[in-house]
């Protein structure tokens, strides 16, 4: 029993799906007023946000408020607080008071009612509905039928029918009205699954009538009467359906009723009641631990691992936690996902799915494929996962509803691959992380990882190499730590290195056995990160690599979009354009500009180093020479290799 009942008998009841009704340990307490009726539905349909003041006006009054409306409006929050004993929410109250049933909070903004979800019987309709339809996506048409009509039987009446509407109300019982179809629907599809067609027959020639050209509804009564041996009368159906769309609406019927009608001429077996089939049962007997373990401590990322922790613990309303780790290329976005999702392992035993969404070629991997890899993990028998994309990811939806998953999606591309592999319950997490900045409407979270700092990067390398080697060449191992940028990939590769060349110094990997350049770039580029900024260019669209390949070449420390335009002879428009999608890319920073430019951008140096490795392309739609794109007051030298 939760904080919000005593026995069967909730504490506070509000509903809105018929003729409004509140009551109180029972008691009908329902508003007479017109406008405080209204000012109650628009706060519970927005339950725990805050509805801004002008917004409780605009449903009120719309466009001719009275001159004392906010005095009116405060008398009005005043009413509802008497009538239902309303206090604040539990912490907000001061010290010593037992927490409120149900709460109305003011805000400097407006107000927000506080209720617990079995408060609100159109709350309690959605997630009854959501309920069934997940049990008939996964085949357990006897729950499903069941669960929707629970759903169903809460309503008496159209929503909201005795409320005042404004715009947004209004809005609120069309979407109402909308899931209400849809739960009838799929409660009558489950019906049919389980031969009830007999006792269907009634209800959907009552529903057909009153909704002639809803072609859906028409298919069903025609399948019903099909199988209760009525082929005739189903053939009927067809021909009035055919007759009303072309007379109301002027359209012949959809491939999907042309396809029934012929069906049942020919008496199709295909119509005749499926099988029973036995829901999807997945063990838990072995719950999937994917992530990969830690390679090495990880160093100078603790307000990062809090930060991340923190916004994992952010739990939502409908849906996941979804953090995305940003940086660029070998800052340790992966490292960190990993030791984040090590030691959050707790909240979710029912496991870890891991998957790196580049494959072994660079390509971005298909979420089709990485669905079946996941499915399979579930347990879901190979003849089980279903062929579509859409269908894959509601099955994983449906499983993950009531569980406690953590899902890591390392090397992210774009948000196309994201979104189908969101889980779909809020106590469920998904770690990302980026190889570009992502933008997608389930991102809860974005955390930035950078360089480090000259003190965390000699601790990596010591973390490694051993306390006394470092220590022997203090100054060798800064100047590793500096032509590295900091940034821990690099930093590894150069630790490696050593470990693996125990007879050399610091000091020779410094010098570059005597190779470097004239800039004091190390020649050992695979300590330059160049597979990865390689991969992240190679992601990037053409005039993106373009732009990156010529801008590389010129020792500017940092650009502003004006210079650029000169080196690129583009307009600064098009090249400030080109400049963000680099940041995009995550192959340049930004910083902040002087007094006419508001940003400047600039390339690490390893970055730089590694981009200019790359093979020469063509020129493309970025024409002329780079060389004559500098003019005498550019201030920048390209450099020749």
């Amino acid at each position: 029993m939760n904080q919000w009942t005593q026995g069967t008998v909730r504490v506070v009841e509000i509903n809105l799906l018929g003729p409004m009704e509140v009551l109180r340990q029972g008691a009908i307490l329902t508003p007479s007023a017109p406008k405080l009726r209204t000012v109650l539905s628009l706060l519970a349909v927005q339950t725990s946000i805050v509805v801004r003041t002008d917004k409780i006006i605009e449903e009120l009054w719309e466009d001719s408020p009275p001159t004392s409306v906010t005095t009116t409006l405060q008398t009005y929050i005043y009413q509802l607080r008497k009538l239902l004993r309303l206090g604040t929410p539990p912490d907000m109250d001061r010290a010593g008071d037992t927490p409120a049933e149900a709460a109305l909070r003011t805000s400097p903004y407006g107000y927000a009612l506080f209720l617990d979800p079995d408060m609100l019987d159109a709350t309690r309709f959605e997630r009854l509905s959501d309920q069934g339809r997940r049990e008939l996506e996964a085949g357990d048409m006897n729950a499903a039928s069941e669960t929707l009509s629970r759903a169903l039987r809460l309503w008496r009446g159209p929503a909201l029918v005795d409320v005042g509407h404004g715009p947004v109300l209004r809005a609120e019982a069309l979407r109402l009205e909308e899931i209400n179809r849809n739960t009838l629907e799929r409660r009558i599809e489950a019906d049919l699954h389980l031969g009830r067609h007999h006792e269907l027959l009634g209800e959907l020639t009552g529903l057909a009538a009153e909704q002639p050209t809803h072609e859906g509804l028409q298919a069903k009564l025609m399948l019903a009467l099909h199988r209760a041996g009525r082929r005739s009368e189903a053939l009927q159906i067809y021909q009035r359906t055919r007759s009303t769309l072309a007379k109301e609406l002027g359209l012949d019927p959809s491939n999907e009723l042309e396809q029934l009608h012929r069906a049942v001429l020919a008496a199709d077996e295909s119509l005749a009641l499926p099988r029973p089939r036995s829901p999807i049962r997945l063990s838990h007997s072995r719950p999937p631990r994917q992530l990969p373990p830690q390679r090495t401590a990880l160093v100078g990322r603790q307000p990062q691992v809090r930060a991340v922790l923190a916004a994992m613990a952010a739990r939502q309303v409908h849906a996941p936690p979804v953090v995305v780790i940003t940086g660029p290329p070998g800052s340790g976005k992966s490292a960190l996902c990993a030791h984040v999702g090590h030691r959050a392992n707790d909240p979710y035993p029912d496991g870890q799915l891991y998957v790196r969404l580049l494959d072994a070629q660079g390509h971005p991997a298909d979420p089709h494929d990485v669905l079946a890899e996941f499915l399979r993990a579930l347990d879901v028998p190979e003849d089980r996962i279903p062929a579509t994309l859409s269908e894959r990811s509601r099955l994983f939806r449906t499983w993950t509803a009531d569980r406690h998953l953590l899902v890591i999606l390392d090397d992210v591309v774009q948000a196309d691959q994201l979104l189908p592999l969101v889980p779909a319950s809020p106590d469920c997490g998904v770690l990302v992380t980026a190889r570009r900045q992502l933008s997608a409407p389930v991102v809860t979270a974005v955390v930035e990882v950078g360089q480090l700092d000259a003190e965390q990067g000699l601790r990596l390398l010591t973390n490694v190499l051993g306390k006394h080697r470092v220590a022997r060449e203090e100054a060798a191992a800064r100047e590793i730590v500096r032509l590295c940028d900091g940034l821990p990939a690099a930093l590894e590769a150069a630790a490696a290195l050593l470990q693996l060349r125990q007879h050399w110094p610091l000091s020779k990997l410094v010098r570059g056995n005597g190779a470097t350049d004239r800039h004091g770039t190390l020649n050992h580029h695979e300590l330059f990160l160049y597979a990865s900024v390689e991969l992240s260019y190679r992601l990037a669209p053409p005039h993106v690599q373009r732009a990156f390949r010529r801008l590389v070449r010129f020792d500017v420390s940092a650009f502003t979009p004006r210079l650029a335009a000169r080196l690129l002879q583009l307009s600064e428009l098009q090249t400030e354009s080109l400049l963000d999608e680099l940041v995009e890319a995550q192959l340049m920073v930004t910083e902040p500009g002087g007094e006419t430019d508001l940003l400047q951008y600039r390339f690490l140096p390893s970055v730089r180093a590694a981009g200019r490795r790359l093979p020469a392309g063509p020129c493309g739609v970025i024409h002329g020479s780079v060389h004559q794109a500098v003019g005498a007051g550019a201030g920048a030298a390209p450099v020749t290799s």
